[in-house]
């Protein structure tokens, strides 16, 4: 039973050290493995090299399909190009296989001695997570060399080689196990080797090792399917197309097992060798022959998982990958782009409020609640996902953008509000009350309101780029803006002096609206202050807004 607990423990610490290397190494690099991936894209065999770097930088497949699953879904990644990157992380992931189970015992300490320095005294820096990543490299090798000395007494037990022994040969049933222990070790690469030390000592043959391994291979990408049930279609095409890949394999290499593993058992090998040659060449060639139909297959994935139409008219977050969060940038990234959609939503917004001002819509409630319905649906998600991001392992400047995120995520649903607001007023002054404004103060409003729209979108393109030169124009547009207020609100007095009939009846909703219009563009330009906070004129800049602010 010791026995049993000690191969289990050291399987966990193999699956622990793969996921500190992983979340290690996309914290520091996540941004340049996205563009490894997301620029390798025009062409297959650039995109199936980019899957054996990534596979083999963070020491995993199902972390490399996390990664082209999410860009996949987020429609940042075709589906062909993504296909071919997964079978390259089929071979990276073998070629990690090889190169971990060369003697590297003496490495493991010095790894981790070295990477809990760096960690614990860096813990915030590149270098304190470089730390983590030496931390989590040494524990797989030490999680290796300690599978390899905990099954050596399992397989010397009378009990393992009658189990065992149940296994003559039979690919398929071999392929079967082979995915269970991948898929309960939640690693195909615990599996192969724990194959390899089975076969080393002759409690299984190298026929049904072959098959074992073959059977892993399918089951992790079982895993890598099952772990993108929350994508949406796109993204779960990927991890189908991977899966029916090792599926082809295993029936393609059935007709010349036999004789393959006649072939290989005359070599002067040791049966644990051979086991993960074949683990490396298996792949290799499976991945290079499969290469060139990753058109037919995205076409064939595509029509057994299509995409499902909304069955409602409300909005439903697209970017907010839940597996991204273990990497702020990437995560950062991703809320970003969904904060962007809330922008989106309120420029559609304000343009129907302008096209009712013109009178060319009157009843656009049903359309404006729902955009309003959209825009509180994103938001929530928006801080929910941000909510979820553990701060303490962010850097300074991914603390600063968290914020900028939240404050603009913020900002723009009090905009939905106060927009929303707008519309119920003007339209029951049309409708309820039968009056409208002048032709003077409609033209007003109608200019107002397209500077508002002008100074929302450069606002977005401020929180999107954080540019000083742009951010300093849309302060100077702040500024216009406020000045244009008050000289419309002074032009509206001078027409109540002048007694004009429609300014008259129309005078309290006039201002209302000038009011709501200034307020909607203090929301829309608070993205300025954050990028001046952190350039050289940044005080000069806030302090003549201020001034201006504060002007009479």
């Amino acid at each position: 039973m010791l026995t049993l607990l000690n191969l289990l423990s050291a399987v966990a610490l193999l699956i622990w050290g793969t996921h500190i290397v992983r979340t290690g190494i996309l914290r520091v690099y996540g941004t340049n493995l996205r563009h490894v991936i997301g620029q390798n894209v025009s062409r297959r065999m650039f995109a199936f090299v980019a899957g054996i770097v990534v596979t083999a930088m963070v020491q995993s497949s199902n972390a490399t399909a996390m990664l082209v699953t999410s860009f996949v879904g987020q429609g940042l990644m075709a589906l062909t190009p993504a296909l071919a990157t997964m079978l390259g992380a089929d071979v990276g992931t073998a070629l990690m296989a090889r190169v971990l189970t060369f003697d590297l015992s003496w490495l493991s300490p010095l790894l981790i001695f070295l990477g809990v320095i760096f960690f614990l005294t860096r813990k915030q820096t590149r270098a304190g997570q470089l730390g983590r990543v030496g931390i989590g490299l040494g524990l797989i090798i030490l999680a290796l060399q300690l599978i390899v000395e905990a099954a050596t007494p399992i397989t010397h037990a009378q009990g393992v080689k009658v189990i065992f022994a149940s296994l003559t040969g039979d690919i398929l049933l071999d392929a079967l196990v082979g995915a269970l222990f991948a898929m309960v070790s939640y690693s195909s690469l615990a599996a192969v080797l724990l194959t390899a030390t089975l076969a080393g000592a002759g409690v299984i043959s190298l026929h049904v090792a072959i098959g074992l391994v073959i059977g892993a291979n399918i089951g992790s990408g079982i895993l890598a399917f099952l772990s993108t049930n929350m994508q949406n279609a796109a993204g779960r095409q990927v991890a189908l197309g991977s899966l029916l890949y090792k599926l082809i394999g295993l029936l393609l290499i059935m007709p010349v097992l036999d004789p393959l593993v006649a072939w290989m058992d005359s070599l002067s090998y040791s049966a644990q060798e051979l086991v993960i040659g074949f683990h490396l060449l298996y792949n290799t060639a499976r991945c290079f022959l499969m290469l060139p139909t990753v058109g037919l297959m995205a076409r064939i994935c595509a029509w057994l998982l299509p995409e499902r139409e909304q069955t409602n008219g409300v909005a439903k977050p697209r970017h907010l990958d839940p597996a991204a969060l273990d990497t702020p940038s990437l995560a950062l990234a991703n809320a970003v782009r969904e904060t962007l959609r809330i922008g989106d939503l309120i420029d559609t917004m304000l343009v129907n409020m302008l096209d009712v001002l013109r009178g060319k819509q009157t009843a656009i409630t049903a359309e404006m609640r729902t955009l309003s319905d959209e825009v509180e649906v994103l938001y929530s998600a928006v801080k929910l996902y941000l909510a979820q991001m553990p701060r303490e392992d962010l850097s300074e400047q991914d603390s600063r953008r968290w914020a900028e995120i939240i404050e603009l995520a913020i900002n723009l649903k009090l905009a939905s509000d106060v927009i929303e607001r707008m519309l119920r007023k003007v339209q029951q002054q049309k409708t309820s009350q039968r009056r409208s404004f002048s032709e003077t103060g409609l033209e007003e409003l109608v200019g107002l309101q397209t500077q508002l729209i002008d100074n929302l979108r450069l606002g977005l393109t401020v929180f999107l780029n954080s540019d000083p030169q742009n951010a300093r124009q849309l302060l100077r547009e702040k500024r216009r803006f406020r000045a244009q207020e008050r000289r419309l609100a002074h032009a509206h007095v001078s027409r109540l002096q002048r007694k004009v009939t429609q300014s008259i009846e129309t005078s309290s909703m006039h201002l209302e609206l000038i009011a709501d219009m200034k307020r909607l563009n203090s929301l829309f330009c608070g993205s300025a202050y954050v990028v001046l906070e952190t350039s050289e004129t940044g005080a000069l800049e806030l302090d003549d807004a201020a001034d201006t602010q504060h002007s009479p």
